[in-house]
């Protein structure tokens, strides 16, 4: 049987092939203002038994991606966050505020070692952090401009100040190394802060997973941090797999 796993981001899908519990294949298809470009589907295959979709995207553009789906595999099931899952349990009083790429993520860094605390940093159009302690219980967490946004959101006040370019330093000597230095610092910032708390709070310093397609230029600036790129993913791949065995309410 044939299953392919599917993270719909609000600025990109990523998809993997699902191989006797692991992933691979992995695929990033980006996508603008709500649509993707045309033949995107070519990057998917033809036809295939499963697809397991996670979804923050707009309604619009969810919608759209299962349609294609629907015509090329079996059978589609939807990811959807839960109260208590996989060790997991969601401090959120409505479970369904909790993005399901937060709650999939977290479910993939207790699985990494269960008896660990984690900060789970997601960096994609938002940063988001999520605490989970020894026991799996999810402490809270926080969402923030990531900063990819906040230029974006700097350029569309300030056209003059450039999207794009310039490289992180402390103190930066022209524009384009500023804005990098003062957008990807102030998220460094609360990631720094949020790990100080949450020693603080649990009497031990949790390790930090990063994910996110922002993930990577945050990644060398944070001591001890590990690279997650596939934290999503591997949350609907243990997903599937209690499904399959009955686990799923």
């Amino acid at each position: 049987m044939s299953t392919w796993l599917f993270d719909l981001g609000n600025t990109s899908l990523k998809c993997a092939r699902l191989v006797d519990g692991v992933i691979a294949d992995v695929v990033r298809i980006d996508h603008a203002d709500g649509a993707f470009v045309d033949g995107w589907m070519r990057s998917l295959p033809s036809r295939f038994d499963t697809a397991w979709v996670a979804s923050v995207a707009a309604t619009g553009l969810t919608v759209a991606v299962i349609d294609a789906l629907t015509s090329r595999c079996r059978r589609l099931s939807l990811v959807r966050t839960q109260r208590a899952f996989a060790g997991i349990r969601v401090a959120y009083g409505h479970p369904d505020h909790l993005g399901v790429d937060r709650f999939l993520a977290m479910v993939a860094a207790h699985a990494r070692v269960p008896a660990a605390p984690w900060l789970v940093v997601g960096v994609g159009t938002a940063l988001t952090i999520d605490l989970i302690d020894i026991q799996g219980l999810h402490r809270g967490g926080r969402i923030a401009p990531s900063p990819t946004l906040m230029r974006e959101s700097l350029h569309a006040r300030a056209s003059h100040l450039p999207l794009h370019g310039g490289a992180y330093v402390v103190f930066a000597n022209d524009t384009a190394p500023a804005l990098a230095s003062g957008c990807e610092g102030a998220a460094l910032a609360l990631v720094s802060q949020s790990a100080h708390a949450a020693a603080d709070l649990l009497g031990t310093a949790p390790g930090v997973l990063l994910h996110g397609g922002g993930a990577s230029a945050l990644w060398p600036e944070i001591t001890g941090a590990t690279l997650a790129p596939t934290l999503v993913l591997d949350g609907i791949a243990i997903w599937a797999g209690a499904f399959a065995a009955g686990d799923v309410a």
